[in-house]
């Protein structure tokens, strides 16, 4: 058993390498950094889309298929936060509850460039973009007691991301991206206003039909690598 075993974990390490070789010299890959901020959107505090007050960073894979779309693969954490003194709504004003959670994004997608990016190409280049396509992430369940937010336990949703930027070559091997995405969330319990523990029902409040948003604002610079691909169809 253990003399058939050692000749095949051999070939698969073997295998392994010959198709990562593969893959790097067909395509053209970008990895590197986001750096931003964050903000949310629900039922506590104000309600406005793009605010980013609190800091969000990650890590991103690009793999670009074409000249015109890539696939995206990216880690992102952020906090997010907010309180009903910032609101000018008058009744979450007079309410004046706050909360703070924390979000670890892990989203998979399809990134598309409104004009050709061709990166074989020299010189500088630009276009604007739009990306969506699923993400999981993981918070924390929330909920108030007196006014004070309290946590139930780690919980974990979906969400889909769309999200609107426009990126540019700075030369040969960098690219720098400016983006702003929102996720709309499959919970409505980022915030403590209803909360998933069967116990807890009786503290729900605001709009239990709604669900909760975040939004990641940023910059993202991204290195390329690999051999200039052969944009061609299959």
């Amino acid at each position: 058993m253990h003399a058939i075993s050692k000749p095949m974990n051999r070939l698969f390490i073997l295998l392994f390498f010959l198709l990562s070789s593969t893959l790097i010299k067909a395509q053209i890959n970008e990895i590197g950094f986001f750096l931003g901020g964050s903000n949310y959107i629900g039922d506590v505090g104000p309600t406005t889309y793009i605010a980013p007050h609190d800091v969000a960073l990650g890590f991103v894979y690009r793999w670009n298929r074409s000249t015109r779309h890539s696939y995206r693969f990216s880690y992102t954490y952020g906090k997010i936060s907010s309180d009903d003194l910032d609101s000018d709504m008058p009744d979450r004003y007079e309410r004046g509850l706050s909360f703070k959670n924390n979000i670890h994004e892990f989203s998979a997608g399809l990134e598309f460039n409104f004009f050709e990016f061709d990166l074989h190409k020299l010189g500088s280049q630009f276009t604007p973009y739009v990306y969506t396509g699923i993400n999981y992430f993981s918070y924390k369940e929330l909920y108030y007691i007196d006014k004070e937010v309290k946590e139930d336990y780690t919980a974990g949703a979906l969400a889909i991301p769309m999200v609107l930027g426009v990126k540019a070559k700075l030369n040969r091997r960098f690219i720098l991206s400016l983006e702003a995405g929102a996720r709309f969330a499959f919970t409505d319990n980022l915030d403590g206003s209803n909360p998933k523990n069967e116990n807890l029902t009786s503290l729900q409040f605001g709009n239990i039909n709604s669900n909760d948003w975040y939004v990641f604002t940023g910059f993202m610079l991204t290195y390329t690598f690999g051999e200039n691909p052969c944009y061609c169809p299959d």
